[in-house]
């Protein structure tokens, strides 16, 4: 669901970690339990890593040991902020299967670029890779969710006029909700570049308030595992 994700889809050359997202049951987690026996992963930090805490948003860190996986980090997750439910991101996903036939399944590039959407300055950049690839790869026979995710979510001026004037009634009706639609129909590509800027500023916003509390949380769950309550 992170930057291994990302360098699938070619809008990534690296990734330091994985990421995974998964469905909050007990067999699953279980299942987890044993892979992660496997990996000889140890928590590296808090929180605990309880099904609990992972249903309130938090991600869980840990640090591989075993000898061919030596030092790779690993963080799960059960819950993104303004994604859907994990059925229906499962339901979306983008499947690979690599030369010995394993099979990678990915956040499909729309849940991934929603996924990314975070304080950090550095997804801005994946997030616009992202979506042109994904432009690229469909506008030749572009099917109605494309559209309209390409639409909203692209984050390149000269990408969003090019997309105002291939479907101008469709820009027209979006951008009640993206007005900065309205500047790219018009080719306004200074003030375009400044809409996208405030955009980016306010999903950084969001994103902070959704951390907040659990930012608070983290801090209790240090002093309680400061003095030995779990």
């Amino acid at each position: 669901m992170g930057g291994q994700a990302c360098v699938f889809y070619g809008a990534a050359q690296v990734s330091k970690d994985i990421d995974f997202l998964l469905l909050a049951d007990r067999d699953n987690f279980a299942r987890l339990e044993a892979a992660l026996a496997t990996l000889d992963a140890r928590r590296i930090a808090v929180p605990p890593f309880d099904p609990a805490a992972l249903q309130r948003g938090h991600a869980v860190h840990f640090r591989c040991h075993a000898l061919d996986v030596a030092g790779l980090r690993v963080d799960v997750m059960t819950r993104l902020r303004a994604t859907a439910d994990f059925d229906t991101l499962w339901s979306r996903r983008t499947s690979f299967a690599d030369a010995r036939d394993v099979v990678y399944d990915l956040l499909c590039i729309p849940d991934l670029v929603q996924a990314k959407k975070t304080q950090r300055s550095k997804d801005w950049p994946v997030i616009e890779l992202l979506v042109t690839i994904h432009y690229r790869e469909n506008d030749g026979a572009p099917r109605e969710e494309y559209r309209d995710f390409w639409l909203r979510e692209a984050r390149t001026p000269e990408l969003l006029v090019e997309l105002c004037g291939r479907f101008p009634e469709r820009s027209r009706v979006l951008a009640e909700d993206r007005p900065l639609l309205k500047l790219a129909s018009q080719g306004l590509l200074d003030d375009l570049r400044a809409a996208l800027d405030a955009e980016v500023r306010a999903e950084q916003a969001l994103d902070r308030s959704y951390w907040e509390p659990l930012r608070k949380e983290l801090e209790q769950f240090r002093r309680e595992h400061r003095e030995g309550e779990w």
